[in-house]
């Protein structure tokens, strides 16, 4: 590791309240820095973890929305006894960070990314990165809303959701074997399996950073959101052996639309097979 970008991380803990680490990687998964308190084998998995997870998210881009500038923001990770955040640092770097449950998520992302601008004399380019040059995102076939769509595949209940909340896109319910079970009309069933795959890969990559997020015997992942300039995806928690992919415009009322999704999963799981549990970290 870097000592001096090492040190530079330790901005985050010592002056945000509730913040526990922090850890600077490679986009092909070699940390160049971490903050105290740390296992060096720990680091190690973050890195790899985090590196997955960013290469994940930007090829999800095309699930947000169909626009041009598709340019990735930020993952954020909850669990029920913490937070991880991913955020890009330069040119094939990333910013990891983590807290407690309570943590002040504004002052934490002005942080990170005040650093990120402190890295810059280190880190050359802009800590942005545009996910339309991903090979997975240029596939723009997302139907739109009201097209005509696998009827028999179709979940009304989705489907209102989407209707009713302003700048919804889509949605699509999926099993722990990675298989939708169902979707909004507006997406057609290649882009449901397409989705379902980038999304089972993301849960996973969640899960392994629930050490970093805190130590607790009962942990729980409850959901992962990607931010682009364009969009938002949510991968989030719905019961036992099923998960929920939503996605929405950038001007969406995120909280209506989250609230609306959470109200809706009871009636959406009794159609998802029963399989092994999968909301634990």
């Amino acid at each position: 590791m870097t000592a001096d970008l090492s040190w530079m991380l330790e901005d985050i803990v010592q002056n945000v309240p509730r913040a526990r680490h922090a850890v600077l990687l490679s986009a092909d998964g070699l940390p160049r820095g971490a903050t105290e308190g740390m296992a060096e084998k720990e680091v190690r998995t973050i890195s790899a973890a985090m590196a997955g997870m960013q290469s994940l998210s930007r090829a999800t881009a095309h699930f947000a929305g169909p626009e041009k500038d598709r340019q990735w923001s930020q993952t954020i990770i909850e669990f029920s006894h913490g937070w991880s955040f991913l955020i890009g640092a330069g040119q094939g770097a990333y910013l990891a960070a983590a807290a407690a449950p309570d943590v002040d998520m504004q002052q934490i992302s002005f942080r990170m990314h005040r650093l990120v601008a402190r890295l810059g004399n280190n880190l050359t380019s802009p800590p942005r990165v545009d996910a339309g040059d991903d090979a997975g995102t240029r596939n723009t076939g997302t139907a739109r809303r009201g097209s005509t769509g696998d009827t028999g595949f179709v979940l009304a209940d989705l489907d209102r959701v989407i209707a009713d909340v302003q700048g919804a896109r889509h949605a699509v319910l999926l099993g722990s074997d990675g298989l939708p079970r169902g979707a909004t009309s507006g997406l057609d069933r290649d882009m449901a399996d397409t989705i379902s795959a980038a999304m089972t890969g993301i849960h996973a990559y969640s899960r392994v950073t629930s050490q970093f997020a805190g130590v607790q015997e009962d942990a729980a992942w409850r959901q992962t959101v990607i931010e682009f300039q364009h969009g938002w995806i949510f991968l989030i928690s719905a019961g036992t052996g099923a998960f929920l992919a939503a996605a929405a415009e950038h001007d969406c009322d995120i909280e209506e639309f989250t609230t609306r999704l959470h109200e809706v999963i009871p009636k959406l799981t009794p159609s998802v097979a029963r399989g092994e549990g999968v909301t634990h970290a």
